[in-house]
């Protein structure tokens, strides 16, 4: 049995251990507590951490047989916590791995495998190659060397292979390791293992030692039932999952035991988050004194930054002014810069810039892209527009290439969404420019109405009218049953611009 010092000694090295790569992480978590549950997977296994480290050392064998260092493996197994398993098989084994989303469409696997150039594609953990035995030792590799490539999203066009080192993927998940143990039960979490986010998630949690109740495929209702029967004290997804565990009744359900709700991915709706914050767990001091309800965070990040970057904190009681601040996460430095470079003043609207520890090192392949990605003085171009605010804080304002420009007015695609989430019946809405011959471009919208809920285009649309200035009003509504959304369950802007055509 370890004792608790030793634990915390433990954890406290492996939080400033900067060196760690992949390929050795679940190696070092076993050597702290190899008998600490990892995962609870639903219809799949139950893991302790040694578990994992024992199936880790078991897949590399097969790998570092079958290729050299520095070859890509595409891992294309359906989700599951394996994905990330055999993402560390093949890191140990000195290749790179490159998870993909196998809900991609074959057109889009296809581009991806040869655009890696792949060594090997591994469709099922049958697919591993066959080995004499475990690798006992990872084949060496530096923290700044490519620990995998994580493909973009593919919401503007084909996806591109984002570099990431190992220091962006393991290097920064370390301060993880400063939660004591025991400090939550259980986190739920259903998120696609090969987009950045679930992967830094499945990983901060195992630094943190928090057991992970994992779901492959996510469902509302039976997410629903595992937060209130196995009372889990974190729940980690994307606005759109938030969303149908709404549809889904969450209101009725004994959600008390969520002391942090976390998000990420998108953008998340206030008024959503904070429906989210007052069904959670209300906190105390140890005298008893109520001190507030469960907190709400909101993850800021892209592949492009091994899924960090920022964050924002919501928590009743706070001034609307700072719940809607976002600051850097440690270790990286933002700047708010103008069309020609020059950061702007306080107050003002810009583009969000970057440099820190998971930055990708560049698109694989990919010269071109990767010196339109960084600017001449290598910080990284995000893309987001933001309010710059002080000491490095901001406000987001949304994404650059989802500006309507509607009579010389900038009109901000997630402004008018949110704005339209207030009415009783909207459930999500996703907004888009198209062209207009007098004012270049109008903005409108397509909407999802909430379970049961009714309402008129034109109901929507005179709500907008109260809510918003005149030139962000949207021109046209169109209510849909689902909005168009990609394998990591963001809209596909251009697919709802098409449903106005």
């Amino acid at each position: 049995m370890r004792l608790p010092g030793i634990d915390r000694l433990g954890k406290a090295r492996l939080a400033f251990d900067h060196d760690l790569t992949l390929g050795g992480v679940f190696e070092r978590l076993a050597e702290l507590a190899p008998d600490r549950v990892l995962v609870d997977e639903v219809g799949g296994a139950r893991r302790t951490i040694g578990d994992a480290a024992d199936q880790v050392a078991a897949w590399a064998g097969g790998f570092a047989a079958s290729i050299e260092p520095g070859e890509v493996v595409v891992i294309a197994t359906p989700n599951g916590y394996d994905q990330l398993l055999l993402c560390a098989a093949v890191s140990r084994a000195g290749g790179v791995p490159a998870p993909i989303n196998d809900r991609l469409r074959p057109d889009e696997v296809a581009h991806i495998v040869g655009d890696a150039e792949a060594r090997l594609v591994i469709r099922t953990t049958d697919d591993v190659p066959a080995s004499d035995g475990p690798l006992t030792e990872a084949v060496p590799a530096a923290a700044k060397d490519v620990g995998a490539v994580f493909y973009t999203s593919g919401t503007t066009g084909m996806p591109k292979g984002a570099q990431l080192t190992h220091r962006a993927l393991v290097g920064q998940m370390n301060r993880m390791a400063l939660i004591p143990s025991g400090a939550i039960d259980e986190a739920a979490f259903s998120l696609p293992m090969a987009h950045i986010m679930g992967f830094v998630v499945a990983l901060g949690l195992a630094y943190a030692g928090i057991p992970a109740r994992f779901m492959p495929r996510f469902r509302a209702e039976p997410m629903l039932d595992e937060i209130e029967t196995r009372r889990c004290g974190i729940y980690v997804g994307v606005p759109a999952m938030y969303r149908m565990l709404l549809d889904a009744g969450a209101e009725e359900r004994d959600l008390t035991c969520v002391r942090v709700w976390i998000s990420g991915a998108d953008a998340m709706p206030e008024e959503l988050a904070d429906r989210f914050v007052a069904m959670g767990a209300l906190l105390t001091l140890p005298g008893g004194r109520h001190v507030g309800r469960a907190a709400f965070v909101e993850g800021y990040g892209m592949v492009e930054t091994g899924g960090s970057g920022a964050f924002k904190f919501s928590l009743p009681g706070l001034p609307d002014a700072l719940r809607r601040v976002g600051v850097p996460v440690p270790g990286y430095q933002t700047r708010v810069v103008d069309d020609d470079g020059n950061e702007v003043p306080r107050g003002q609207v810009g583009e969000l810039q970057l440099t820190g520890p998971g930055v990708l090192k560049g698109y694989r392949g990919d010269e071109a892209a990767t010196g339109a990605v960084f600017t001449d003085d290598g910080w990284l171009r995000t893309g987001d527009l933001v309010r710059r605010g002080v000491f490095g804080a901001f406000t987001f304002e949304g994404r650059a290439k989802d500006i309507i420009v509607r009579g010389g007015y900038n009109v901000y695609a997630v402004e008018v969404e949110q704005a339209l989430g207030r009415h009783d019946a909207v459930a999500e809405a996703a907004v888009v420019g198209l062209p207009d011959d007098r004012l270049g471009e109008v903005p409108v919208a397509a909407v999802r109405l909430a379970p049961g809920a009714k309402a008129t285009p034109d109901e929507i649309i005179t709500f907008a009218k109260e809510e918003l200035t005149s030139y962000k009003v949207p021109r046209e509504v169109l209510i849909v049953d689902e909005l168009p959304q990609n394998a990591t369950r963001k809209v596909r802007r251009d697919e709802v611009k098409a449903l106005f055509a």
